[in-house]
């Protein structure tokens, strides 16, 4: 018997091979997109799964959000780890790792090879304790037991090493000595990017400054015993730290410690500020999900559409089969049995076309997913789940509405009187509604987020980042002749400006505090802090609007001078930028000597505000300052008329101060578009998905349509005859389906404008959403319709009337 019915619905397939073919390639579709989005969100959420105990492991980062609205720092100062550790039981390891910045590459040699590595990292002996990282060659315990140990990871050996084992061999980290204590295995899933490990003493940090509950400096885990109640620690912990008295301010903390799980640290960090570790995005996660359903449904009723406008030609086959004795059940599986064939060829192409497309997408996304059905049970497994599921799906409604029809009726012909026919046509109408809603919908959507990532790209950021070469200086006789090496690169030719100092635009900068004398009292205010030196404002092109700039004229520009912006003009309650000038400014002093010190200035100047982060985050009160203890790297302006012979001569200079070290640079502008790489992607991605979706909708509206002017051809071919022209036909048949567009851009618009508001709100800049992009979206839906439709009415205008006429 079961065997009939897959015989029976390979001939009824076969009979209707546009039905087939529409419904196939749509489903194909459909399966495809929902294959490579789910791969995607599968992928993303694999991150630190691997690690054992992971679920024990909490990162702690620090909201200020009651001191600065909307601020998370994922960086903490290193009593946490130290209290942490020490008063409470419920924990049972701490690891402190140093916050550096872990695209910096460092001089890396062994023997006569010298290479640049990036992902550095000092961290406390406790690292591979909480991070259970499989070794290679040595072994995780006490691998970070001395000062001159280092734990390198697989990759980095092969680079360095070759193939032996290193354990044992010395290394040189910035011309410091190194022994190789192990070997890591890297694990692409791992959140942190480390690259090799040092131990926290190697990095000579002053004991007193180990001891801040101020220097937030620090990646802080933890892990917690088992049955421990992570609620419960950070509630006991906030506590401690509350109580705790500020050094600067004399006032206790108000910060807010978050324990949070080591398997959100990914997926969840989107909003820190500070962190350098990998993150993804859950919103994007998300949204990718959602179309990938979005999708697959549009693809499911597609079938149902055309499966129950078909249902016309097959009722008297219904009756003729009840008729001899069929039950509904019969039928029902019989219905069905024709969905799961056709579902099973959409997934065996889909699959296909998964494993054709998947390099491509990993090429654009960087990673490393992969997709065999043969050597992965779980695949096979999927896709099998797939075609029931999706075939259940799709032909449940049809296979219950085609199995009830009633014999009698629809063999005298009067099927079409029948109520059924009637709810048949609404369902029909409401699932061409839903699908160009989603469609609308998703068209909406990527156009405003193609125009938020181009407003990231193009936004005046109030200063100029072309042409700006980019590096840090490296060895001791650069550090030590900074003026003489600057001097020098000034006077090469093709070079404009230079400038030398720390926190340069799309780099790291330095969250700092300043103080206010107010009324005899001394008000503490958070500022983001520029080191720099005569040269960067002309370098960058920010411009002054009240007071001047730097100026070697002024001998106390050096020691007592500061700049700052249009905002920590209006934080600091100064009224104006004119107002501003000459008012005294204090600082805390960077020194390890006399920490106590304060340099006491007068504001010279004000500048407009600039943007030295991305437009995630809004500018922030900003000072600038000379101070020539930051001094670490260079910003060249070079003439844009011969941009290799500029960079040739920055390299000849380079050369003189620091043969042994290889220059590395970056252009500034390059830095600001790598800031928005994952916009860029979801960008490309929502346009190639809600194509596929259009393309989708467009399939089932093309089958609904030629239906259509199948079922009304004797009409047209009346109406032929009494003189309509071709355009009254099209139009004729185009109305229906327009109205539908209409109705279901009225239903896309306000969901669309809501989800589009929430996405905007996580950029401090973003764009105003215009109605003409709904008007757009709207009109491109209908114009894509008309089009489809138009074939089939066009093709029915034009058909003979009288052969319409003659035959049934």
């Amino acid at each position: 018997m079961y065997r009939n019915y897959f015989i029976t619905a390979y001939r009824n397939l076969f009979r209707h091979k546009g039905f087939t073919f529409i419904n196939i390639a749509g489903l194909a579709l459909g399966l495809t997109a929902c294959l490579l989005i789910g791969l995607f969100v599968y992928d993303e959420m694999q991150y630190d799964k691997f690690l054992p105990e992971g679920d024990k492991i909490y990162r702690v980062y620090n909201d200020m959000s009651a001191k600065e609205a909307g601020s998370a720092i994922s960086s903490v100062p290193p009593m946490f780890g130290t209290t942490l550790q020490e008063s409470f039981p419920e924990v049972e390891k701490v690891v402190r790792i140093l916050m550096l910045q872990m695209d910096a590459k460092n001089l890396v040699e062994v023997g006569d090879k010298a290479i640049y590595e990036k992902g550095r990292t000092f961290s406390d002996p406790t690292f591979f304790e909480v991070f259970q990282l499989p070794f290679k060659y040595g072994s995780p315990e006490k691998a970070l037991a001395d000062k001159s140990s280092i734990v390198i990871s697989d990759k980095f050996s092969e680079r360095v090493f070759g193939d032996i084992d290193p354990v044992g061999k010395e290394v040189k980290v910035n011309k410091i000595n190194f022994i190789v204590k192990g070997v890591f295995e890297s694990n692409p899933k791992f959140h942190f990017p480390v690259n090799f490990v040092l131990p926290m003493d190697a990095a000579e940090l002053p004991a007193d400054r180990m001891k801040s509950w101020g220097w937030q400096q620090f990646y802080t885990y933890v892990k917690l015993r088992e049955g421990a109640d992570p609620a419960l620690v950070q509630a006991k912990f906030t506590d401690i730290v509350q109580k705790q008295i500020d050094d600067d301010t004399n006032q206790p903390h108000s910060d807010q410690p978050v324990l949070q799980p080591l398997h959100q640290v990914y997926l969840y960090s989107s909003n820190l500020q500070f962190d350098q570790a990998f993150k993804g995005n859950i919103t994007y996660v998300r949204a990718l999900s959602i179309i990938a359903v979005f999708i697959l449904l549009i693809a499911c009723f597609n079938f149902v559409n055309l499966a129950t406008a078909k249902s016309m030609q097959r009722a008297k086959e219904v009756g003729v089969r009840k008729a001899i004795g069929a039950s509904r059940t019969q039928l029902m599986f019989q219905f069905l049995a024709e969905t799961i064939i056709l579902t099973l060829i959409s997934v065996i192409f889909a699959a296909a076309l998964t494993s054709l497309l998947l390099p491509s997408l990993n090429q654009f996304t960087g990673k490393e997913m992969s997709f065999n059905v043969f050597s992965d049970p779980a695949n096979l497994l999927l896709l099998l789940s797939l075609t029931i599921v999706v075939g259940i799906l799709a032909g449940l409604y049809p296979a219950l509405v085609l199995s009830g029809f009633k014999p009698v009726k629809v063999l005298k012909g009067a099927v079409v009187a029948d109520s059924k026919v009637g709810r048949i046509q609404w369902l029909r109408h409401g699932l061409i509604v839903v699908q160009f809603a989603l469609s609308i919908f998703l068209i909406i959507s990527a156009t405003i987020v193609y125009k938020q990532v181009a407003y990231l790209h193009n936004k005046d950021l109030g200063f100029n980042k072309e042409q700006i070469m980019f590096f840090q200086m490296r060895g001791d006789n650069m550090f030590a002749n900074y003026k003489t090496f600057k001097n020098e690169l000034a006077k090469a030719p093709g070079i404009k400006d230079v400038s030398i100092g720390y926190g340069f635009p799309g780099d790291a900068t330095a969250g700092d505090r300043i103080i206010v004398p107010k009324n005899g009292e001394k008000v503490h205010h958070g500022a983001t802090m520029l080191m720099v030196d005569f040269d960067y404002i002309e370098t960058l092109d920010v411009k002054v609007i009240a007071g001047r700039t730097f100026s070697e004229k002024f001998a106390t520009d050096a020691d007592k001078a500061f700049i700052i912006n249009e905002t920590a003009v209006k934080d600091l309650g100064y009224g104006s930028p004119e107002k501003a000038l000459g008012q005294p400014l204090l600082w805390p002093v960077w020194s390890d000597t006399n920490p106590d010190s304060l340099k006491e200035g007068k504001i010279i100047g004000v500048v407009k505000d600039f943007h030295v982060k991305s437009l995630y985050d809004k500018v922030e009160p900003t000072v600038l300052q000379i101070f020539p203890g930051a001094n670490i790297k260079v910003a060249v302006k070079l003439d844009e008329a011969n941009v290799a012979g500029s960079i040739a001569n920055v390299k000849q200079v380079w050369s003189k101060f620091s043969p042994d070290y290889p220059l590395e640079y970056i252009f500034m502008d390059d830095n600001f578009e790598k800031m928005y790489t994952s916009e860029d992607k979801l960008k490309t991605l929502l346009w190639i998905f809600t194509g596929i979706a259009i393309f989708v909708a467009c399939l089932g509206l093309f089958g609904l349509a030629a239906y259509a002017a199948e079922r009304r051809k004797k009409e047209i071919g009346i109406r032929k005859v009494l003189g309509a022209e071709n355009h009254t036909i099209v139009a004729l048949l185009s109305k229906e389906f327009l109205k539908l567009v209409i109705v279901a851009a009225l239903i896309a618009f306000p969901l669309a404008w809501y989800a589009m508001n929430k996405w905007l709100e996580d950029f401090a800049y973003r764009i105003d959403i215009s109605l003409w992009v709904f008007i757009v979206a709207g009109l491109v839906a209908a114009a894509v319709a008309f089009f489809t439709i138009s074939f089939q009415a066009i093709k029915a205008a034009r058909a003979n009337p009288i052969l319409n006429l003659r035959f049934d």
